[in-house]
């Protein structure tokens, strides 16, 4: 019997490596002689870089960039098999985990490491990129990657301005003539399922400022903020930013890259699909484990098992979800071809505890599941 093991990590507890190899130890409990495969997945976020690495037999480059609060933070960045395409997660350099969350103010935050990042890879001979940006600290529109790539942004005095959400009101203008020239012979893929546009209702600072520390207040100042570099933008380029799909992803970095790059972007999840060939390995499989740490209404949006389970849905394999926990709205994932859905947490205990044994009670879970599969083939047999 052939099963497929695609997850994405457990945020806090488990890889998505780590928790595919005890997904596998759980099922082969059950079933010893299984046919396994492991396909360590990710939607864009958190282990994007890691999922393609193992996929293409890539490389982890260790640098060290500006983090949001312009300190020295040790990133990466991968180069994969082909030796031409590097992988970058912008939270990396430009993440939430980077900055401790009294310190968390989209104001001053930016996103200048991950320019530096762009930058070294480029001269690492580097021009096709995979951009994964969920999980930034930033919303200063992609400017200060920009900066560090060469642009010079002015107030209307003509000087320099520095850094973060705050100094967008103030840019009067911006000369491009030392910004990196290889950016325009290089190809970006934007790993974002987000379709929020630069301002608004429904724009990067209203939705997404308050988990980065945005007070109302500061939410209605950044949103002023990125509405003033948008018209300095249009004015420059010809683009309209305002309400473009998805230039509000990442704090605005999504504009920045549909105005400034080469760039498409496309859902996380099947640029992880089509690199790990996760289509061309479901071929003959019974059935296929995938699972996070939250599973709720939200997962329909692009995360990781609702991707496994419409490709699995195309082969006709049933898909088993391990979940870390599951909140509300789960009803409409059945309707996308996952099967069912599991809690891993078999007892009373507290998320500490749940956390630290994280890797027991996947395997555990795994295992139960698997025994109940057989159990229903066998009945039905």
């Amino acid at each position: 019997m052939k099963i497929v093991i695609a997850p994405d990590s457990y945020k806090g507890s488990l890889s998505a490596t780590e928790a595919s190899k005890a997904i596998e130890r759980g099922v082969r409990k059950a079933l010893p002689d299984a046919e396994t495969v492991l396909v360590p997945a990710a939607d864009g976020g958190e282990g994007t870089m890691d999922s393609l690495i193992a996929a293409t037999n890539g490389r982890k480059v260790e640098v060290t960039v500006k983090g949001p609060l312009l300190e020295d933070v040790q990133a990466a960045y991968a180069i994969l098999g082909d030796q031409k395409t590097c992988v970058i997660e912008m939270a990396s350099a430009s993440g939430l985990c980077l900055v401790d969350p009294a310190e968390l103010n989209p104001l001053i935050t930016t996103s200048y490491g991950t320019g530096e990042l762009i930058q070294k890879a480029l001269n690492d001979g580097c021009r096709k990129f995979i951009l994964a940006i969920g999980g930034s600290a930033t919303n200063d529109g992609g400017v200060g990657m920009l900066q560090a790539l060469g642009m010079k942004v002015f107030d209307e005095e003509g000087k320099t301005l520095g850094y973060g959400g705050a100094e967008l009101s103030r840019i009067s203008n911006i000369n491009t003539e030392e910004f990196d020239s290889r950016i325009a012979d290089s190809e970006f893929l934007i790993a974002s399922d987000v379709q929020n546009p630069l301002v608004g209702p429904d724009g990067a600072s209203r939705v997404f400022g308050p988990q980065k520390g945005a007070t109302p207040d500061m939410v209605e100042m950044l949103d002023k903020a990125l509405s003033s570099w948008a018209d300095l933008v249009e004015i420059k380029t010809g683009i309209h930013l305002h309400d473009k799909t998805g230039a509000g992803a990442a704090g605005g970095i999504g504009g920045a890259f549909q105005a400034f790059f080469r760039a498409e972007t496309k859902r996380g999840i099947d640029i992880v699909m089509e690199y790990t060939k996760l289509g061309e390995k479901l071929s003959g499989a019974d059935c296929v484990f995938t699972g996070e740490g939250q599973i709720d209404y939200q997962t329909a949006s692009g995360k990781t098992p609702m991707g496994v389970a419409q490709e699995a849905k195309k082969h006709g394999i049933p898909v088993f979800v391990l979940a870390g926990s599951i909140g509300t709205g789960i009803e409409v994932l059945y309707d996308h071809g996952i099967t069912s859905v599991h809690s891993l947490v078999n007892a009373p205990m507290p998320l500490k505890e749940a956390m630290e044994r994280g890797a027991e009670l996947l395997e555990v879970s795994a295992e139960q599941v698997m025994r109940a599969f057989l159990a229903a083939i066998k009945n039905r047999g």
